[in-house]
């Protein structure tokens, strides 16, 4: 799932294509990538760009109508979503909505644009059009901008007061910190040293001050890695940066241990034992613990 480092290089990449030019066409190819209706994807259709800005994991497209009605497209591209930009669509007419991966389709002035698709069979990616972002209800609920120049240690430690559940669950939700999924919190963790199952009760105030840093320094690293890369190379250059996520059963590149998962029933997660639980093995099961 795209979080915020590939977030913000899409956001970027459209952006500097985007802004300034006409839609001329705005086609839903999947019946369930819609999730707001009026106005209708139809009305972006003569809509100029004015600027491509991010929220957490979504992205905004905001344009303008010719009568000055602003309008915002907003895309959570999900697990299995991504943007195919495109210099010029094939010829022929346009393509019918079915149950390929193609989702939906955004034709500019300049014969240009971009389709959304999304492979697999799960399908989550999620299109809203809306007059303000914050009319999209998961929007309204965000926490924070980890990289926000607001967002200090001070804030950090405030959002983690009264918190009663393990680590990795908090960095993950969304409501707390927005844009943080199950990659980068792995890396997190992993910068920090810590398990994911640590109690965010249990922290000390050096742990809450090293984790911070760990996150602010993980995710301007890959931040800094995905800037001007293509939106085709980012899924690759993503994986190309982790150091222990999605990497189970080879060496952590500090210490040499193998790279070790948890499996839960749609995710899972990995960490180095040596780095971050004592030496000790996970417990892979949905409450895990250190075995003893």
């Amino acid at each position: 799932m795209p979080e915020v480092p590939e977030v913000e290089a899409l956001r970027v990449f459209l952006d500097g294509r985007l802004v300034g030019m006409e839609i001329v066409r705005a086609l839903p190819l999947a019946v369930n990538v819609l999730k707001t209706y009026d106005p209708p994807l139809s009305a972006l259709e003569g809509a100029t760009a004015t600027g491509v800005g991010r929220r957490g994991k979504y992205l905004d497209i905001a344009t303008r109508r010719p009568d000055g009605t602003p309008l915002h497209l907003a895309v959570h591209l999900a697990r299995a979503g991504w943007i195919r930009w495109r210099d010029a669509f094939p010829a022929g007419p346009p393509p019918r909505p079915g149950k390929g991966p193609l989702a939906a389709r955004f034709v500019l002035a300049d014969g240009s644009g971009f389709d959304l698709t999304e492979q697999g069979t799960t399908k989550r990616l999620a299109v809203h059009l809306v007059r303000d972002l914050a009319d999209v209800p998961a929007v309204a609920t965000l926490g924070p901008e980890p990289l926000d120049p607001a967002f200090d240690r001070a804030a950090f430690a405030r959002l983690l007061a009264g918190e009663r559940r393990q680590v990795k669950g908090a960095l993950r939700d969304q409501r707390l910190i927005a844009g943080i999924g199950n990659a980068y919190s792995d890396e997190i963790l992993h910068v920090a040293r810590m398990s994911p199952f640590k109690p965010v009760q249990n922290l000390s105030g050096d742990e809450v001050t090293t984790l911070y840093e760990a996150m602010i320094s993980t995710l301007t690293e890959a931040v800094e890695r995905s800037r001007g890369v293509a939106a085709g190379s980012l899924k690759s250059e993503k994986k190309s940066g982790l150091r222990v996520h999605g990497r189970a059963g080879e060496p952590c590149p500090v210490c040499g241990d193998t790279v070790r998962s948890v499996s839960f029933s749609d995710s899972s997660l990995q960490y180095c034992p040596t780095c971050q639980t004592g030496g000790k093995p996970l417990a892979d099961r949905r409450l895990s613990r250190l075995l003893k």
